[in-house]
């Protein structure tokens, strides 16, 4: 059984749209998009440097930009028995699964990666993965320094989030046997930090016409496959004031019996995460066009 599983924020590189782009009706739709969005993908998927697409009105868009490029190159998408996205990633699979179209999926991600950097600018805030560590006194140190466990990843790792004093407390104590790394993020994504973003797009979701599911969505609020398109989009809304339970998805797949995961470019950040938290399950990670007919055989051995 397989599941296709697309990136968050974080994993976009420079260049990273470069050869997905290189057909001229993959080139033609992306630049349709960036009509649409107001927001030209072309150049700042092939020729801006790091610290522009970093930037979360960029990052966002590009990184769903990439996974619908993807899926769509690898044309199994129907093969699929569930999919899941990691944060913005699940912007990319309500798309996947025919919950909302292309176009307003890239409407709502363009308007989701504004909203939060707007909202982060509001308040200074961060984020710090914690990477090893007993669970138990990990979670007891985020809730003492009155942080909040953003994202739950399992293998091993935490991103706690908040004020950025208290980060830089937990920086220097961490837990035991834990490391802790500041990430370069704008802000407390996950957190009520967010707040100020939900509203807005809440009107923007109410304008979007939802369709029947034809894979089921494992949410990031609770692990939970979702087979309701309405469902589907009003938790991706709520989502970014509230944690990103990943662990609990990557549970779900077990629990479901999924034995293969494809990861969407800009691949490698969860397909990693699986292999520490879930080794039973085969994984693959499509970084580049290359890797198209390596994953269509993967594809067919997990049909």
């Amino acid at each position: 059984m397989l599941a296709l599983v697309a990136p968050g924020q974080g994993a976009q590189t420079p260049g990273m749209l470069a050869p997905w782009i290189e057909e001229p009706a993959a080139k033609l739709l992306v630049q349709q998009w960036s009509h649409e969005i107001g927001l030209d993908l072309v150049r700042l998927g092939t020729t801006a440097d790091a610290d522009e697409i970093k930037d979360t009105a960029n990052a966002q868009p590009l990184i769903v930009a990439a996974g619908l490029l993807g899926a769509r190159a690898l044309n199994k998408g129907n093969n699929f028995a569930f999919v899941a996205g990691h944060s913005v990633g699940e912007i990319t699979a309500a798309a996947l699964a025919g919950v909302i179209d292309d176009v307003d999926a890239m409407k709502l991600v363009r308007a989701r990666g504004i909203e939060m950097a707007k909202a982060a600018a509001t308040s200074p805030s961060g984020m710090s993965a914690i990477l090893g560590g007993d669970r138990t006194e990990v979670l007891a140190t985020i809730a003492t320094l009155n942080l909040v466990a953003a994202n739950d990843n399992g293998a091993g790792q935490i991103v706690a989030a908040g004020d950025l004093s208290a980060l830089a407390q937990l920086g220097d104590n961490p837990p035991t046997g834990a490391r802790v790394r500041a990430l370069a993020v704008a802000g407390a994504f996950h957190t009520a930090f967010m707040q100020p973003a939900v509203q807005p797009l809440q009107e923007l979701a109410s304008s979007i016409t939802t369709h029947s599911l034809s894979i089921q969505v494992i949410s990031n609020k609770d692990g939970q496959a979702v087979a309701d398109g309405a469902e589907v989009l009003s938790r991706i809304v709520n989502q970014i004031a509230n944690p990103v339970r990943w662990d609990l998805c990557m549970e779900t797949m077990k629990t479901m019996g999924v034995t293969g995961v494809i990861e969407l470019p800009p691949a490698g950040t969860l397909v990693g995460l699986l292999k520490r938290a879930a080794s039973e399950i085969e994984t693959f990670a499509l970084k580049s066009a290359d890797d198209l007919d390596a994953a269509r055989e993967f594809a067919g051995r997990h049909a």
